[in-house]
């Protein structure tokens, strides 16, 4: 393994303990000898990374450390890839301007071997399917989700039947042939799934939501048995 590379899991690795962590199970877990795990240690040091504790105490990485330069593995680069490409194409347009922004990035500060790596990736994102024409700016739409706002929305149902409610936004997701608006509805008291094309108006409001967001959508995951993301 290229000691870049090394480097680079050994930081991963530590990310992940917020306790002292011995170089034996480091040694272990990345499949290298002890010594190995000294030497990298002291390389990761001198590199700026704060890394607290001595052999025999176990050692623990503080927040704050990027690699110089920019590292990832051929399997994380190509992960990141293929899913700005999935953006790009089946994301709404203020995404997929995003995505190619973020890969003219990567290929600016990348080190040339994964430079090349980024731009020979065989990795492709399949077309949309097609899907009903949107009615709302999504951007807008996912700016209330962060922004954590109620929404009043006047939605049509299959039947073309239309009503007036007020939402609280919590997730947006992206369906080969939908897109669908996770949300709390004060009109059911309960949670409701919306299909953004059937969303005939709407408007973001001042008044923020009562419960945190994030709890909110942790509750609807484990009502509908969906695992936590990535």
């Amino acid at each position: 393994m290229p000691r870049a590379h090394r480097l680079l899991r050994l930081v991963q690795v530590l990310r992940r303990y917020r306790q002292p962590v011995s170089a034996r199970q480091l040694a272990d877990e990345l499949e290298i000898s002890i010594r190995s795990v000294y030497r990298d240690v002291q390389t990761l040091r001198a590199e700026g990374a704060t890394i607290e504790g001595e052999p025999g105490v176990g050692y623990v990485l503080r927040p704050g450390f990027l690699l110089p330069p920019l590292m990832f593995t051929d399997e994380e680069l190509e992960a990141l890839l293929l899913g700005l490409r999935l953006t790009a194409e089946h994301a709404d347009d203020a995404l997929a301007r995003a995505a190619g922004e973020v890969v003219a990035k990567l290929r600016a500060v990348l080190p040339k071997e994964l430079r090349t790596l980024l731009d020979e990736t065989a990795l492709l994102a399949g077309p949309a399917l097609s899907r009903p024409p949107e009615t709302i700016e999504l951007s807008e739409l996912r700016r209330a989700i962060r922004d954590q706002r109620k929404l009043r929305i006047v939605y049509a149902n299959p039947t073309g039947v239309s009503t007036a409610r007020v939402i609280w936004p919590l997730a947006l997701g992206f369906f080969q042939r939908s897109r669908l608006l996770v949300a709390w509805c004060e009109t059911r008291a309960d949670f409701r799934s919306f299909r953004t094309d059937r969303i005939a108006e709407w408007q973001t409001l001042a008044e923020r939501l009562p419960r945190s967001r994030m709890a909110l959508l942790r509750e609807w995951r484990a009502r509908e048995r969906i695992p936590e993301p990535i």
